[in-house]
């Protein structure tokens, strides 16, 4: 019997509010512990929490970037069952009545087919605390952080549209753009501002039937949640085919072991309303207004990229995936610079510089119109290739001007024409070559001579200006 996985997915995404959801306390990573509380946010008695008003809009643009529909009414919950680490003991979610519902992502499926993958709903509700479990001599403790208890997320719950791996993994990849495209979060898995669960079963291919699933956690990337959707419908194949029940609990994904391994029992205790936060209540003027800040969005954007500069659809596509690199190549273009000439360089010389010296585009030393600065005297001949990458990468450890890095580096291109023939001319002599040897070995030949010459030039002939030279040596210019 063929089976097949059946896939629902629960991710939380952190927004990137400046403070928690209801109390001005920051809202900031990596502070000292217990710095960021106050009593609200700890709970105290009389203590009455306050919806940040950011917060619900980054959670509406979100959802609109989703192609979710807004509710007009929408309530706080409280998940009763104890948490530890949130000083009342339970949660605030919106268990009920969530922000929206609604909204999908469209992906290729692994044949290129487009597929498009629901989401259920998307609700907000807040973050709980850091547990930090350590050893003191002999006698395990866990201490309590609470500068994250209350910070602000949504949790987007999707439809178990998802039947591979792949489903999975270009959905989050796509949710990722969409949501940093808005502005409300980074969505980084590695730092946890994106969090992802996944729900799996698996059934005999061509029926309908829903049958026990496993819950996954601890999927710290992309990867992970694709290695462990694979792991996990091949661990329930196999017991279905010997005949064992599939029971219903959460596992761990173990990345060392590429495992997943039980973790607890599934529980979900009720969800009652919670009174000490009102009623959220949209007006259709408020939504409409939340619509009218969206950004152009990533499919919109490559569209108009193919149109407009003349790029293929994977071109495209490669721009607009992150909002950072396509606003840096409508500023290179917007500076002057040939599209295609900006493509080139921003994919496969600048992101990469960027990258290994950990940077983010956003905040690099080489901003587009500096960039272009050096991209203009490449187009001009007025330095060659080899050069621009070597100026590229001093101006990450300078500030001067591309133009004064170029100078007192002696880099400027040799184009003049009488200077290009005498160094033809003498490495010709050197390597013993004449015409003939030259149109005998056709293209071999004028390549290696071309090389020879640029290295007699140290670098800085132009190999443009060699080879027209070189043609009218041979009078096929």
């Amino acid at each position: 019997m063929e089976f097949e996985a059946v896939i629902g997915l629960e991710i939380h995404v952190e927004l990137n509010c400046p403070t928690k959801m209801f109390c001005d306390c920051p809202n900031r990573y990596g502070d000292e512990p217990n710095a960021n509380t106050c009593p609200t946010c700890l709970w105290f008695p009389g203590a009455a929490p306050r919806l940040s008003e950011v917060a619900l809009e980054k959670a509406a643009l979100l959802c609109l970037g989703l192609g979710a529909e807004l509710q007009p009414t929408s309530v706080f919950d409280q998940k009763v069952y104890y948490y530890p680490d949130l000083p009342k003991g339970f949660q605030l979610s919106q268990a009920h009545l969530p922000l929206s519902r609604g909204g999908g992502i469209e992906i290729a499926d692994e044949t290129g087919k487009p597929k498009r993958l629901r989401i259920h709903h998307i609700h907000m509700e807040e973050d709980v605390a850091k547990l930090v479990h350590e050893m003191e001599g002999r006698v395990p403790i866990s201490l309590v952080d609470f500068n994250r208890a209350g910070a602000p997320l949504v949790e987007i719950v999707t439809e178990p549209d998802f039947r591979s791996p792949h489903h999975a993994m270009e959905f989050l990849k796509a949710l990722r753009t969409q949501v940093r495209y808005v502005g409300s979060s980074e969505c980084s898995m590695e730092n946890g501002t994106m969090r992802v669960d996944a729900n799996i079963s698996v059934r005999p291919r061509g029926t309908s039937q829903m049958n026990t699933k496993v819950e996954v956690k601890n999927m710290n990337s992309v990867r992970h949640v694709g290695d462990a959707i694979a792991y996990e419908f091949a661990r329930q194949r196999a017991a279905v085919e010997a005949g064992e029940a599939v029971v219903l609990h959460t596992r761990l994904w173990d990345p060392d072991k590429k495992a997943t391994l039980p973790m607890r029992a599934k529980f979900e205790g009720p969800c009652v309303p919670d009174p000490s936060v009102p009623v959220i209540a949209l007006s259709r003027e408020w939504i409409e207004a939340m619509r009218s800040r969206l950004p152009e969005m990533p499919a919109a954007r490559a569209e108009r990229f193919v149109a407009q500069h003349g790029l293929s659809a994977d071109e495209a596509t490669f721009l607009s995936a992150d909002p950072d690199v396509a606003r840096y190549f409508e500023a290179l273009v917007g500076e002057g610079i040939a599209p295609r000439m900006a493509l080139h360089w921003l994919g496969t010389q600048l992101l990469p510089a960027v990258k290994e010296r950990g940077q983010e585009l956003a905040a690099t030393k080489v901003p587009a119109p500096r960039l272009a600065v050096l991209l203009k005297l490449l187009a001009r001949d007025e330095i060659n290739a080899n050069v621009a990458r070597k100026v590229l990468g001093a101006m990450f450890d300078s500030d001067d001007a591309p133009e004064a890095i170029v100078e007192a580096g002696g880099y400027r291109q040799v184009s003049d024409a009488k200077e290009l023939d005498l160094l033809i001319d003498k490495v010709m002599v050197e390597k013993k070559l004449t015409a003939a040897d030259l149109q005998g070995g056709q293209g071999k030949a004028m390549g290696f001579l071309i090389g020879q010459v640029m290295q007699a030039s140290g670098g800085k002939a132009n190999p443009k200006k060699i080879r027209e030279l070189l043609a009218k040596k041979l009078g096929t210019a």
